[in-house]
């Protein structure tokens, strides 16, 4: 075989090789990392909402690291910090509310896990797509310190008495230091490169308590408190570059 003939066989083989590591230059590591900042919402019997008090929204910051299990799913271990509020002072109607004038405060650390599921099947950025819808859900716990008040106009309730009667129960249980909750959301990444996506979620967590603000029965309420979040964040897919020096080839 001629020199040129074996040039022609190397120069195919070459190609054949980049064409099959092609999509790897995209992203060949299996692991993200990300931030989001942006608010925690309280939703409980401290709001007439059932949507949540944004009136006492209170910033969240959370870091987190991903494992790829596939183009579709990928693991999550998420860490949030921030904090929640709700103060029934804010609300004029109905009236009794700032009568009652409940009110609480409480950091949050929450830890949680979560499986996500991207609807494209694009968590490496396999087809291109610059947007990427997903939904996601898990379990966490959350540590608290809840900090409690009321100014309670007793002669506003007067022919109320379970209402004094509710709040002296609620003072005597302690508020919960840590929580069970089931995260559960929904998300978009829109990718500035191969490697960063800018991305915006909203974040549900459902809980088992109704002692999340600190009062369960001098609301009269057999519901459980919640809380969510509203973030929007970047993260960083790692990847390695080709060793092989084959050119970058767009498709």
């Amino acid at each position: 075989m001629g020199k040129q003939n074996k040039a022609g066989v190397f120069t195919i083989l070459f190609i054949i090789g980049c064409l099959g590591i092609a999509k790897a230059q995209i992203n060949v590591s299996n692991w993200q990392v990300g931030v989001n900042g942006g608010i925690f919402v309280y939703q409980g019997d401290l709001t007439p909402s059932t949507l949540g008090s944004y009136k006492t929204v209170k910033p969240t910051l959370s870091v987190y690291v991903s494992r790829i299990l596939s183009p579709s799913f990928l693991l999550r271990t998420n860490l949030a910090v921030g904090q929640l509020k709700g103060d029934e002072a804010k609300y004029s109607s109905p009236a009794y509310r700032r009568q009652r004038n409940l009110s609480f405060t409480t950091p949050v650390t929450e830890l949680s896990e979560l499986l996500v599921w991207n609807m494209f099947g694009n968590n490496s950025n396999e087809i291109g797509n610059k947007f990427s819808p997903y939904l996601f859900g898990g379990v966490g716990v959350s540590f608290l310190s809840v900090k409690r008040a009321s100014n309670l106009n007793k002669s506003y309730f007067t022919n109320e008495p379970t209402v004094a009667i509710g709040l002296a129960a609620d003072m005597r249980v302690n508020p919960p230091k840590a929580i069970l909750v089931v995260p559960v959301g929904v998300g978009i990444e829109y990718y500035l490169t191969p490697h960063v996506a800018l991305t915006a979620e909203t974040n549900f967590r459902y809980t088992r308590t109704d002692y999340l603000d600190g009062f369960s029965k001098v609301t009269n309420t057999n519901k459980n408190d919640f809380y969510q979040s509203h973030t929007v964040g970047l993260v960083y897919k790692f990847g390695k570059k080709n060793q092989l020096g084959c050119p970058v080839l767009k498709y």
